[in-house]
Order: structure tokens, then C-alpha cells, then sequence
């Protein structure tokens, strides 16, 4: 057994899941709106792009099937998970994806190293507070030997000081797991039974805190292998984030910043008076720890660059001008309003009103969005508009050609639909592989299974016809209930989907 298997749950395999913010577009949009140079969207269609810790590498392989110029490569140390990547790219005729089983904590100095290409692109999801320290050594190590000068890595973890005040009921639910069960899904409701037991009797440190109360609740509505991979690994250690910037300049990387856009906007994040606090400091490290301070930011997703080169806000607007976007939600029913840590936002209607009606014809460039006629006031910040747009997914950035050949991905689309089409859990997330946006679709895995049928088709299907196919485990009422959620997805989305060639 390695070090990481040791440290780390193997007896439960993780889930399907996709995660947009590993995407390299949304990843360098967000380096372009916190003023750092980044050409990854001027080569995008040839990029080479790593994943480590792919776990079943559904979401390397959509990124493949959306870009078939680019060369992918997904590495995890769990050989179930590598083997069944293997057999669903094999499948779907993925030939620019390579997967490698292999211990990061050594990976750097092994002979397997020489089959990681040098990369554009690195991302590690829900990796780093999870694995020993040595393993987060041997990630640096490998950050330094394959990342090229001026790439991109993208590294969530868990953070303090927002966990500092679950550090007691993760420990509680780890231990008592592991004395009550044998199993890692059954350690971890057996734990947290006892945690929320402990929290009914008033114990201070799980009935005192929101952020224990949150993650007590959201237990409840999380998938079970989920739980087990969050909460009962051995080496679990959130950490700061000056530390982990410290540990990455191991491999020549300087922060740039959240791949959450909106956390990008300190006016946004903070109140007058933790501003001034921040202001006080020139070094954006330290004022990421004042932030911190102030939010319960649990999940940090950073950036980095290999060589961080600044930008003037003339070239960063002009970089941010020719990105493209799709509106992803229809117009009647786009959103101007938003919860954030300062309050409640609003979108000026009289500006994005026209922006949605300009988007509703199509894809356009945020230059000239910025520029649409029948806008009553203005805002020349196109930061601002990309951050509102994508942040909150009612746009989405188009990476890839108008002209892109959409076989790779339609054929990724209905081989995911035909293997996922078993675990009837059709509110599960994953993703639908778009090769315009460059990128996969998130949603609902009942959308993946209208997604397929309507490209297959050339036309949207019958709601009651899908659920009876989709539905034939289910009774009367559940069946109804389908039709009517198909019904839905196809009224509110099928006009973006055609807008950005998926069907």
C-alpha cells in the first residue's frame, strides 16, 4: 500500500461529478479579470491539460469530448477509478485522453512522469487538504517539472480560518465512524448520527457556530460517497491560504486569485470598514487573510500562474472584450438581483436589459455588449459584466469555434446517458460536453438524458414518452412528476442549446 492509499478512503469509490471551475476558459478569464496576462484563449484548441486526483475522470473527459485538439491527461492513485475511466473514454471514442494510475507523492521522480506532457493547464478538485503532506510535496514537485511557464493551476481545498470552527465535529465524525462501522459510507452516517445527536444535547461547539450548523445540515442532502472521500480521510488538514501559496512557490507560482469571479471584487466582499483594514496592507496575501476573516469562505479555488505577468486596465479590458458569451437561461426570467456578503446586489436593468436582448439573438463578444443600442446607461467595466453574467450561470463564456465539430461530443453525450441511465439518481449533477463552449454543460442528469434524445432526434422529444422510457422503475405519480420536469427543462433551455450547437 502507498503512502496516499493509506491515508486516503479507497473502500467507497467517489462519485460522477463535474466541476465547472477546473473548465481552462472560465480559468483564464477569471487570471485576465484580476489583470494577469494569460494566452490560453488565444491557443485554446490546442491546449494540454492535466488532471490530478481525476477520481472517475468524468470531467477530463468532457473537456476532451469539447475539445478534440486537445491532448487531456487525468492521474489518480486509485486503480478502480483509472480502469473504469479507461473503459467509458474507450467507449465513447475518446482518442486525445490518456489516463495514468500513479502516487503524486512520487509521480515526479517515477518513469510514469515521462508519459505527463507538459501542461498549459493543471487542476487539482478537492485534492490538497485532503492527502498527507508528502503528497502535497510530490504535487508540487510535479507542478514544477510539467506546468509550463505562463500556464494555469487551479487548486480548491478547504480553508481556515471558515473550518477552524469545525475542526472538532469533522474529528467526531471521522472517529466515531471508525468505531462504530467498518465501511467509509457507513463510518460516516454512523458519525455524523452521533454528531447531530451530540448537537440535539446542546453541546457548545456544534450548536454555537452557523458554519457547523450549515455543514450539519447539508449532510442531510449530500450523496453518501460524497460524505465518506470529505470527511474520513486520515490526512485531512484545511489550511491557510499564505500557506499554500507558500508551498506552491516550491514550483515558481504566484496567486492570482478566485476562480469564484465575484470574490475577485472586495467591494462586493466587504464592508467600508473591513476594507479599510485591508487597504492598509500592499501585500495581496495579507489581504486575503483579512477577507478570510470576514467570510465563511469554507472552499477557497484559487489560482496560480507560472510567471504572473500584470496587465494595464487598458489591455485587460481589451483582453476581456473579446471574450464571448451565450445566454443560458431565457430571457424573461433572467435574474437581477443577487445575494452577496455585503447584501443584496442589484443589476441595473436599464443596462442589462438590453445586454440579455442582445444575447437572445446569440453569442456575442463582451465589446460589444458593452455597446448595445437601447441601453439607457452604461458601464464600461467589462470585468463587471463578465463577473455578474457567468457568476451567476445565466452566461456561459464561449472558448471554442462557431464552426466546431460537434461529433466528439455528441458521442460522449450519449455514451454518458447510456452508462448513467442506471443509477436513477436523475437529480445528480454532472455535465454535457459542448464543443462551442469548449467546455461541458452543467446540470441535472436529467438534462444530459434531453440533451441526447433531442441531438439523436434533430427534435425535441415527448416529455411523457422520455419519462416512460427513463421512468419505467417508477410509479404513476414519480412518472408524472418527470414528464413535467422534462417538460420544463425543454422550455427553458432547449433555445440556448440550439444557440450553441448541443442539439
Amino acid at each position: 500500500m502507498t503512502v496516499t492509499s493509506a491515508a486516503y478512503v479507497t473502500d467507497v469509490e467517489y462519485m460522477i461529478g463535474y466541476f465547472p471551475f477546473q473548465s481552462p476558459a472560465h480559468l483564464a478569464v477569471a487570471a485576465l479579470l484580476c489583470g494577469v496576462a494569460c494566452d490560453v484563449l488565444d491557443r485554446y484548441e490546442t491546449l494540454s491539460y492535466v488532471e490530478l486526483g481525476c477520481g472517475f475522470g468524468y470531467g477530463a473527459m468532457v473537456l476532451a469530448a469539447s475539445n478534440p485538439g486537445w491532448q487531456v491527461t487525468g492521474i489518480d492513485f486509485n486503480p478502480a477509478h483509472i480502469a473504469a475511466a479507461r473503459s467509458f473514454a474507450a467507449e465513447a471514442g475518446l482518442t486525445n485522453i490518456t489516463f495514468i494510475e500513479a502516487d503524486l507523492s512520487t509521480l515526479a521522480e517515477d518513469p510514469a512522469a515521462a508519459l505527463v506532457p507538459e501542461a498549459d493547464v493543471v487542476t487539482l478538485h478537492g485534492v490538497w487538504s485532503w492527502v498527507p503532506e508528502v503528497v502535497r510535496a510530490g504535487i508540487v514537485r510535479l507542478l514544477r517539472a510539467k506546468l509550463r511557464s505562463g500556464g494555469l493551476a487551479y487548486v480548491s481545498y478547504n480553508a481556515l480560518p471558515a473550518w477552524q470552527s469545525a475542526l472538532g465535529m469533522q474529528r467526531l465524525v471521522r472517529e466515531s465512524g471508525a468505531r462504530l462501522a467498518q465501511r467509509s459510507d457507513r463510518q460516516v452516517r454512523a458519525g455524523f448520527g452521533v454528531a447531530k445527536e451530540l448537537a440535539a444535547a446542546e453541546a457548545s461547539h456544534l450548536k454555537d457556530h452557523a458554519f457547523v450548523k450549515m455543514l450539519l445540515e447539508r449532510s442531510d442532502m449530500s450523496q453518501i460517497e460524497y460524505l465518506a472521500h470529505e470527511y474520513m480521510n486520515g490526512s485531512w488538514s484545511p489550511c491557510f491560504h499564505g500557506d499554500l501559496c507558500a508551498d506552491l512557490a516550491g514550483a515558481r507560482l504566484n496567486w492570482v486569485g478566485s476562480a469564484a469571479l465575484l470574490e475577485n471584487f472586495v467591494e462586493l466582499n466587504l464592508t467600508a470598514a473591513q476594507r479599510a483594514v485591508a487597504d492598509q496592507f500592499e501585500d495581496p496575501i495579507q489581504r486575503e487573510l483579512v477577507k478570510d476573516l470576514c467570510l465563511a469562505r469554507g472552499l477557497r479555488q484559487d489560482i496560480f500562474v507560472r510567471g504572473a505577468r500584470r496587465l494595464t486596465t487598458d489591455e485587460r479590458n481589451a483582453a476581456l472584450g473579446r471574450v464571448r458569451l451565450a445566454l443560458m437561461v431565457p430571457p424573461g426570467e433572467f435574474q437581477y438581483e443577487a445575494d452577496l456578503p455585503t447584501g443584496r446586489a442589484e443589476f441595473g436593468r436599464q443596462f442589462y436589459g438590453a445586454v440579455v436582448a442582445a444575447l437572445a439573438e446569440g453569442p456575442k463578444t463582451v465589446a460589444e455588449l458593452l455597446c448595445v443600442p437601447g441601453r439607457t446607461s452604461t458601464i464600461d467595466n467589462p470585468a463587471e459584466l463578465i463577473a455578474v453574467l457567468v457568476a451567476s450561470e445565466q452566461a456561459a463564456i464561449v472558448a471554442g469555434p462557431d464552426a466546431a465539430d460537434p461529433r466528439a461530443a455528441r458521442r460522449f453525450n450519449t455514451t454518458a446517458a447510456r452508462r448513467l441511465s442506471t443509477n436513477g439518481r436523475f437529480g445528480q449533477f454532472a455535465a454535457a460536453a459542448n464543443a462551442m463552449l469548449g467546455n461541458g454543460l452543467r446540470g441535472p442528469l436529467l438534462e444530459l438524458f434531453v440533451i441526447d434524445r433531442t441531438a439523436a432526434a434533430g427534435e425535441a422529444p415527448d416529455p411523457a414518452v422520455l419519462a416512460g422510457d427513463l421512468g419505467r422503475h417508477l410509479n404513476e405519480e414519480e412518472r408524472g412528476q418527470m414528464r413535467d420536469a422534462i417538460a420544463s427543462i425543454l422550455a427553458k433551455r432547449l433555445p440556448a442549446w440550439r444557440s450553441i450547437g448541443m442539439v
